[in-house]
């Protein structure tokens, strides 16, 4: 999405200005890196006479409202690096970028990269930043502007709210925890990721290799199973059946037949409705007739229908099973707090428990802040020891305040076996491939049977934050052990993808290609300036060689190969819509006429904006290149996997190429050979073809050197080739 002038243009109110030109955000990778960007182009005008080192004040300023800038390296590649260069003298466009940066940080979205570039234009840039989320980037970007031009004209501004500001954006619009941390292990394999929504839905992989999450549950997690967890009587019926220790129970149906429940079964009692989950509505240890019954009130309250089962003593656990195994474990533990005598129970919590500074109420504190008016199960708590939200506990009197709900203390290495199998099996019988198996007991390094523990709840979609940032203990690698049961022995969830740009015969190129594919057996897409092809059905006519239509295919779970062509103006205005392909071609490198818009005005610029598709050639791909193109060429050393040439017999480069025992595509007479070192692997002439077609012979030789890259056996490729004019 791109925004003009006229769209958003902030006022200045002092003698200096910088003008927002446009403001656009890449998607994918790009001019500047591998990952989306936020790019502004901006005028500052009369601040390109004026370095920050002229301007009286502002290094003072900027460096105390920001102090956190003195993280920033810079060019210079040392702590302190941009300071150093801010008190030296820099420009309005450098500071832009490095503001920007930093307000993301302070903000909680982690940015590192950005870059200001002067344009031909004197006083416009080019301005790129790390962009996780396209809104919060345009939003920092707009706020470091405004803080900038405050801060040269000695004028205040609010940066802590403009941070505050910030923060609530990303905790409202970026991934949560859970979500973000399955998704930066699967980054860590090098497996791509979509988001689908602006929730927490989310693909890994492409096409028919991809997995898709939604916070902890994924594409494998059945929907019976998720179902029967949120039946608790359903569950724990099935649990007993299969030998599983639970805690006997039954449902109720008022509070009356709740207190009959629980003297039947035997006191103490825990009271919690079938359908509930994250502990809300729970109350256990009842010993009496009032608090079993105002325990059922509360339990209604949260669910459809309430439960009562007998009371197991012991501390809650939650166990979390991904696959056949449980990688994490927490222990929960009471909340209390000390009379002094004179401080009201409101009054000892805040002072008590909520001053933990690992309580807090968004998800990044391991443990919540309590809050009386919120927490009726609290209430209830001190209800039953005779005590009221103003009542003055006497001195060294300790209150009950929670029995759960503080479930965040690791105990993942004190696991008894036994007890590990017991949780991998109740997994299993409810149907989760990820579940969060809740047992109670004295000690979790015992079996359950020899201290009368049980399991009490699983639990669908559990929540990671108490496995990610513990009350005590260290971080468990639990995104990384679902990324491993989705993708296991080292899959990368990807397809071949097919990246082709160029500034002449790319289309045909795209088209060959998929036929190749085709004819391989792979149902394959293709998106290409005559419009979108899936199995060889056009399914969008018109000009589809950008993001929008190359995303499309990677969203298709049918797709097993995908061929995309990117012109310059795709890479230049939204990014490449894959992170990585297999095989990367560029076809020639001839002009720039038609781009002047974007500041690019010869053939060396252009070099720079098509060398986007080489950069993301995989470390086991292949880029296909023009030896005949010396521009071309240079884009060798670019690529992090193998380099097939493709051209006329005579080129230079196939000769060097070919004696280093590389491979190569040359034109010979009107065959096109293919070549490995000394050895001609095969040839295929073209006579039929270029007979009743217009297609440039070089052309179908970068076709057949990304079929051949792609592993396409050589008699699939000559009929690719002889059957060329039935797909153009």
């Amino acid at each position: 999405m791109n925004t003009s002038a006229a769209e958003y243009q902030p006022q200045s109110v002092g003698k200096y200005d910088i003008k927002i030109l446009r403001i656009t955000h890449l998607r994918g990778p790009n001019i500047w890196t591998y990952r989306p960007v936020l790019e502004a182009w901006v005028d500052i005008g009369t601040l390109e006479d004026h370095p920050s080192n002229t301007i009286p004040g502002f290094y003072e300023r900027l460096s105390s409202w920001l102090p956190t800038l003195i993280e920033h390296r810079c060019g210079i590649g040392e702590r302190g690096g941009f300071l150093q260069r801010l008190r030296d003298g820099t420009w309005a466009g450098h500071i832009l970028e490095h503001v920007t940066i930093e307000l993301q940080n302070l903000a909680g979205m982690q940015s590192g990269f950005g870059k200001a570039r002067e344009t031909s234009t004197r006083g416009v840039y080019k301005v790129a930043v790390r962009s996780r989320h396209e809104q919060v980037s345009r939003t920092a970007f707009l706020a470091a502007r405004e803080l900038i031009l405050a801060a040269m004209e000695d004028r205040p501004y609010d940066v802590a709210a403009t941070v505050e500001k910030l923060k609530d954006m990303v905790d409202s619009l970026c991934l949560g925890p859970s979500t973000a941390c399955i998704v930066d292990a699967a980054t860590g394999r090098r497996i791509p990721s979509i988001r689908l929504t602006d929730g927490n839905l989310v693909q890994l992989g492409y096409g028919i290799r991809s997995r898709r999450i939604w916070t902890a549950e994924t594409d494998l997690t059945s929907a019976i199973g998720e179902t029967i967890s949120r039946d608790k009587d359903l569950t724990k019926s099935l649990l007993q059946s299969c030998g599983v220790p639970v805690p006997e129970g039954r449902i109720v149906e008022s509070p009356e037949d709740a207190w009959e429940a629980a003297e039947d079964i035997g006191l103490p009692a825990v009271v919690k409705p079938v359908d509930g989950n994250h502990g809300r509505g729970v109350s256990t240890d009842l010993k009496t007739r009032a608090e079993v019954e105002a325990a059922y009130r509360l339990a209604i309250e949260e669910g459809s229908e309430v439960i009562v089962e007998r009371f197991i003593p012991g501390n809650e656990h939650r166990l979390l099973v991904v696959g056949q195994r449980v990688v994490a474990a927490a222990r929960g533990e009471t909340a209390t707090v000390v009379g002094d005598g004179q401080s009201t129970v409101a009054e000892l919590i805040d002072r008590q428990i909520n001053s933990d500074p690992r309580r807090g109420s968004t998800e990044e504190y391991p443990l919540n802040v309590v809050l009386l008016e919120n927490d009726a199960a609290v209430r209830l708590e001190l209800e039953r020891q005779g005590y009221a939200a103003d009542s003055v506990p006497e001195a060294n009197v300790e209150v009950l305040i929670q029995r759960n709900g503080n479930v965040a203390f690791d105990v993942t290495d004190l696991i008894h076996p036994d007890v590990a199998e017991a949780a991998v099996l109740a997994a299993r019988i409810v149907g989760l491939d990820i579940a969060g198996v809740d047992l109670v007991a004295e000690d979790i390094s015992r079996p359950l049977e020899a201290q009368g523990g049980a399991i009490v709840e699983v639990n669908a979609g559990p929540g990671l934050l108490m496995h990610l940032k513990p009350a005590n203990g260290g971080p468990r690698p639990v995104g990384r052990a679902i990324v491993e049961h989705l993708f296991p022995d080292d899959e990368a969830g990807r397809i071949p993808v097919v990246g082709i740009t160029g500034t002449s015969g790319t289309t045909t190129v795209a088209k060959l290609v998929a036929n190749c594919l085709h004819l391989s057996g792979l149902r394959t897409g293709l998106a290409c300036s005559d419009g979108v092809f899936f199995d060889q059905r056009q399914v969008e006519r018109g000009d589809r060689s950008n993001w929008a239509s190359a995303h499309k295919l990677l969203l298709n779970r049918a797709a097993e190969a995908a061929v995309c062509e990117n012109g310059a103006r795709t890479l230049l205005a939204e990014g490449l819509a894959y992170d990585r392909c297999q095989v990367g071609v560029v076809t020639d490198i001839r002009h720039a006429e038609g781009l002047e818009e974007f500041y690019i005005h010869d053939t060396e610029q252009v070099y720079n904006v098509l060398r986007t598709q080489v950069d993301v050639v995989l470390p086991d791909g292949v880029a296909v290149l023009n030896a005949d193109d010396p521009l071309v060429t240079r884009m060798a050393e670019l690529c992090d996997g193998e380099v097939i040439f493709f051209g006329r017999d005579d080129a230079p480069a196939i000769a060097a190429h070919l004696a280093a025992g590389g491979r190569a595509v040359f034109v010979r007479n009107k065959n096109v050979v293919m070549a490995h070192g000394t050895e001609e692997i095969g040839q295929i002439d073209l006579a039929s073809p270029m007979s009743s077609t217009q297609v440039r012979a070089e052309d179908i030789a970068a076709a057949v050197g990304a079929a051949w890259a792609l592993k396409i056996p050589f008699d699939v490729i000559r009929a690719g080739v002889e059957t060329l004019t039935l797909v153009l």
